[in-house]
């Protein structure tokens, strides 16, 4: 059997594959939990019901999907243009640490002008972290992956150091927290007594403004083309290192506004447990979506809905919540491979 490419993709064949992988994914997992000893459909039951059976559910799991939405919009937007940015989450908290400099009281506005204003330099301080490894990578050919990792390291140890020091905040009882954010820079809640709050609002826009820069504009293309073939798009003209830097601003500006999301909209102050990994569980939103900006999206919600249906599951059926990872897992690697067989048509020879 030899695989030959596709002239045309059918637009049913875009979407089945896809769901049809995800639907296998939870075939397979059923297999974990019948060897755990739990019945299928009672389980998969308190999953749904624990991802979507309330008000509370459906809130609990947008709130989780806010900040993977911004992630995996990180993640999509530098693979498209082959920058393998694994830094998610170090540029997270670049934006949370940025966001809690200026907005503990150093900076005072209107709550319409103060939420953008932290936004901005969150996303400032998320491109400026990402700058450094690409630089590396265009100046000295050094790997992106490893330098992107590393540095999540490094931004952690840094707010560990002003969490225990010169920003522990003396009204925490000892506890290694920042002072809180003034309560002009506080998202709105959405849902009264919830925890869903305005950053699933302004995730999605970004999102949308995400989708429309690469499909309609100029830098949008360039970015399309130096992912698709960087020799082509050098000989046609375009600077591949200034669309790289491009990209890597907005790939890290958006990690960096996930931080911002998070800080001000959930937490209220910057603590180390301020993001569970939602940096690295950005990159499986990002592929799962096909590196489409809407479809992350959809796919933020699936996994925040997986992670917060197998707590629900966990505490119904005595199963390990770490079937999550396990369904993820599968759901991405299936994925993966349905990709292969819409772009390519198996044939016998």
């Amino acid at each position: 059997m030899r695989l030959e490419p596709r002239s045309h993709v059918p637009l049913w064949l875009n979407l089945a594959a896809p769901l049809s992988a995800v639907a296998l994914a939870f075939v397979l997992c059923a297999l974990l939990i019948v060897w755990a000893g739990a019945p299928v459909f009672a389980a998969y039951g308190a999953l749904l019901n624990g991802a979507f059976g309330s008000v509370f559910a459906i809130s609990e799991t947008l709130t989780r999907a806010a900040p993977l939405i911004f992630t995996g919009l990180a993640a999509a937007v530098a693979f498209r243009a082959k920058l393998w940015n694994i830094g998610g989450e170090g540029q997270l908290y670049a934006g949370a640490l940025a966001a809690t400099y200026f907005g503990t009281g150093l900076i005072e506005l209107p709550p319409f002008l103060m939420i953008p204003f932290l936004f901005l330099v969150g996303a400032i301080a998320g491109g400026l972290l990402l700058l450094l490894p690409v630089i590396l990578k265009l100046k000295l050919r050094v790997d992106e992956v490893v330098t992107t990792l590393l540095l999540n390291f490094v931004v952690l140890l840094f707010a560990n150091y002003l969490l225990f020091g010169p920003w522990k905040d003396p009204l925490a009882m000892g506890w290694p927290q920042a002072a809180p954010i003034i309560d002009e820079g506080v998202l709105s809640p959405l849902i009264a007594r919830t925890r869903l709050h305005s950053g699933l609002i302004w995730a999605v826009f970004f999102a949308v403004c995400a989708w429309a820069f690469i499909r309609y504009s100029k830098w949008g293309f360039e970015i399309r083309a130096v992912g698709n073939n960087p020799t082509a798009a050098d000989f046609a003209g375009i600077p591949l290192g200034a669309t790289v830097l491009r990209t890597a601003m907005m790939s890290g500006g958006l990690a960096g506004m996930a931080g911002v999301c998070e800080l001000a909209g959930l937490k209220g102050y910057l603590t180390l447990d301020l993001s569970p990994g939602f940096g690295y569980t950005g990159i499986a939103v990002a592929m799962l979506a096909g590196l489409h900006p809407l479809g992350v999206i959809a796919s933020a919600i699936f996994i925040a809905a997986i992670y917060n249906g197998a707590d629900a599951m966990s505490r119904a059926m005595s199963i390990s919540n770490y079937l999550a990872d396990v369904m993820t897992a599968t759901a991405l690697l299936l994925v993966l491979a349905s990709v292969l067989f819409v772009r390519f048509r198996p044939r016998l020879r």
